[in-house]
């Protein structure tokens, strides 16, 4: 298979800088803005004699780390926007490999924490491969399928092409175990059949095929823990001081924040130490707590506002391949939002997913900005053709 774009089609910075996309660049930077004032809210400063009072509002452990990894994130952000996007349909396959071999060699090497081996240390920097999965995953399909035309891809054998690519990482994932990024990959891949024309039969006969191996996953595919949290979800308030106390403190904060909240740094349940995981997985609840409905409805706003552009420069840009590669990473930044908020509110189980750009945590904030610099180079490209033929 050989690759082709246009080599020619490079023009100065100046014009790029043109149809670089500000509103989506100042919607990505208020959201890392708002994970560093919410992380500051969360750090203390300890005491050092026995009589002192802990003071909330401290840079570490959590806001000062938080913020040299977005320098970096957007250092990263802004070469990939001015990039040629013929380069990373180019290279697409090959990052995809790359990533392979990674998820591969967590199973080997991988650095155990809270009772699953997702990470690998590589020069002295720990990271979770299955993160940046998300995004070598969309660039891999949508080369894949902007290679092809109508009626190929709704061949069979183009299919099964498809759902190979997506059921290797799915397998490597979900065996960490890491439920909650495995079934994102699972709804990016199906996202991305589904807008390259693929009939909608073969997404009934996939459905068919998992109601029918529910018993099954159920008996052999979940942990005891896994389980424990389907049956919680089921039945929130029937351990609520063991598995189901996650949920019960969240929906706690959440109500208690009323219309207005109670105020920057004066949520109870967050800094009394009731809400677990505050800083990351439940860093939603946190917000709403301190800031109310008022100011959890203006973030999801906000939210809105960043996928709603975001889609819109998917389907301007004149390629094939640069429309997948941009609704693919929409799917994915929606998938990241949609679970957490879910998560928190009681309306799915608890999978571990952070809140996209807010939650603390360095490999989910660093891909969400190399898919965020993807965007942009799509919209900076937006007229130019890129393709890939046999």
């Amino acid at each position: 298979m050989s690759t082709s774009y246009s080599r020619q089609f490079h023009f100065p910075f100046t014009e790029k800088l043109k149809k670089f996309n500000f509103p989506l660049f100042f919607g990505v930077l208020g959201f890392c803005a708002i994970s560093l004032l919410l992380l500051y809210s969360v750090g203390m400063t300890p005491c050092e004699t026995a009589d002192c009072t802990p003071t909330l509002g401290n840079f570490r452990p959590f806001a000062l780390k938080q913020g040299f990894r977005f320098l970096i994130g957007f250092g990263v952000f802004f070469s990939i926007a001015f990039s040629h996007i013929g380069r990373w349909l180019k290279y697409a396959y090959i990052l995809y490999g790359i990533n392979i071999l990674l998820l591969l060699l967590v199973t080997i090497i991988g650095h155990t924490g809270m009772g699953a081996q997702r990470w690998i240390s590589i020069g002295g920097f720990i990271f979770q491969p299955s993160e940046p999965m998300k995004i070598t995953l969309v660039l891999a399909l949508s080369r894949y399928f902007s290679s092809a035309n109508v009626d190929k891809v709704k061949s069979i054998g183009f299919f099964l092409g498809g759902l190979a690519l997506v059921l290797l990482p799915f397998l490597l994932v979900v065996s960490q175990p890491d439920l909650g990024t495995a079934l994102i990959l699972t709804f990016i891949g199906g996202g991305m059949l589904f807008i390259s024309g693929m009939p909608l039969s073969r997404f009934l006969a996939i459905f068919l095929a998992v109601v029918v191996s529910l018993p099954v996953i159920w008996q052999v595919g979940l942990k005891d823990y896994q389980k424990q949290r389907v049956l919680t979800f089921i039945s929130p308030d029937k351990d609520s001081a063991g598995a189901g106390y996650h949920i019960s403190q969240s929906k706690i904060a959440l109500g208690s924040g009323g219309w207005v909240g109670k105020g920057y740094m004066k949520g109870s349940q967050s800094h009394l130490n009731f809400l677990p995981e505050k800083q990351t997985d439940f860093i939603f609840t946190m917000f709403a707590e301190e800031f109310g409905f008022i100011g959890s409805f203006l973030l999801l706003i906000l939210f809105g506002f960043v996928i709603f552009t975001g889609f819109m420069i998917s389907f301007r840009a004149r390629s094939r391949f640069s429309n997948l590669l941009g609704v693919g990473l929409m799917i994915n930044f929606f998938l990241y939002l949609f679970i957490n908020i879910a998560m928190v509110t009681g309306v799915i189980p608890v999978v571990g997913v952070p809140l996209p750009l807010i939650s603390y945590g360095g490999s989910s904030a660093l891909s969400l900005l190399v898919g965020f610099g993807l965007l942009q180079s799509v919209a900076v490209h937006r007229d130019m053709l890129v393709s890939s033929g046999n």
